[in-house]
């Protein structure tokens, strides 16, 4: 008897589910550990150390809940307290979560002397960017001494793809059924003056990038700031990544910094994409994103 009670509450037939009003899709989601990313998301580059309600507000939870996890996360080590204060802050060994993600060993170490060799007198940051759902992510970066883009991008760092030059330069070689679908994923807002959001008009840039084999952000994501990028693919044509450089727009008119970037960038690229080629390495394309209201 006890195995047959035993059996019983280990599979449920569901209609506790149907009382309670439950989504019978999220019947395995664990939501407190949902909620303990929530915590460790609301520490960002301009907010690096919060107080436990500033937790609270920007992880959407209220302050007990937001104690109890903080207590957690310390417990782990994810988490520190700011010594004098009341504040807390991410520790390093956080680190070693993202960086598992990011590693992509073959891609950084490749892409890193082409990347060095772009970056000069003029061009002051060369990147490295997956598609990671609606965003890209930086998986590798070189800068210069002197950098004057007015833009914090570090690995790991996260940009909207409809607004930068590797978003395009990565989904005009997707079919057009997933450049709709990401584009329409996400919330296009208007970064800066420049920045196209008509999804229509959106697929007829792609198109154009598809045809000459590069893309140019000309102050679209951030203001002052130009970018040209071109694909990294693989063995089938497939988009795995987008190398990328940038410079102030008051260093060379678009023009001059189109012609004076275009074949370097799409040559690196391409030497990349054949050094991954020959190593047989390549990435699935990232699953689509879901749609949000």
């Amino acid at each position: 008897m006890s195995e047959n009670k035993s059996s019983h509450s280990e599979q449920p037939d569901g209609r506790d589910e149907e009382r309670q009003g439950a989504d019978p899709a999220e019947k395995s989601v664990v939501r407190s550990l949902a909620k303990g990313f929530a915590v460790l998301r609301a520490f960002t580059a301009d907010r690096p150390e919060l107080t436990l309600s500033e937790v609270g507000r920007a992880a959407g939870i209220d302050n007990a809940t937001a104690f109890r996890l903080l207590n957690t996360l310390l417990m782990l080590g994810l988490v520190a307290r700011v010594p004098g204060t009341r504040r807390f802050r991410l520790t390093l060994a956080c680190l070693d979560l993202g960086f598992n993600a990011i590693a992509r060993s073959d891609l950084r170490t490749l892409a890193r002397p082409l990347l060095r060799e772009l970056v000069g007198e003029r061009i002051e940051a060369a990147s490295i960017g997956v598609l990671d759902q609606a965003s890209i992510v930086y998986v590798e970066r070189i800068q210069a001494g002197l950098v004057r883009l007015g833009v914090d991008v570090r690995i790991g760092s996260r940009m909207p793809a409809y607004s930068t030059a590797i978003g395009h330069a990565i989904l005009a070689f997707m079919p057009e059924a997933v450049q709709r679908a990401v584009l329409e994923s996400a919330p296009r807002p208007k970064l800066t003056e420049h920045t196209l959001t008509d999804l229509d008009a959106l697929l007829a840039r792609l198109a154009s990038v598809c045809s000459r084999g590069f893309a140019v952000s000309d102050q679209e994501n951030v203001s002052g700031l130009r970018v040209l990028a071109a694909p990294v693919l693989d063995a089938d044509g497939v988009p795995v990544a987008g190398l990328s450089v940038a410079l102030p727009s008051f260093v060379a008119s678009l023009d001059e910094f189109v012609a004076g970037t275009a074949a370097p960038v799409v040559a690196a690229a391409r030497s990349l994409s054949r050094a991954l080629q020959a190593g047989g390495n390549g990435a699935l394309p990232a699953p689509l994103p879901r749609r949000q209201a």
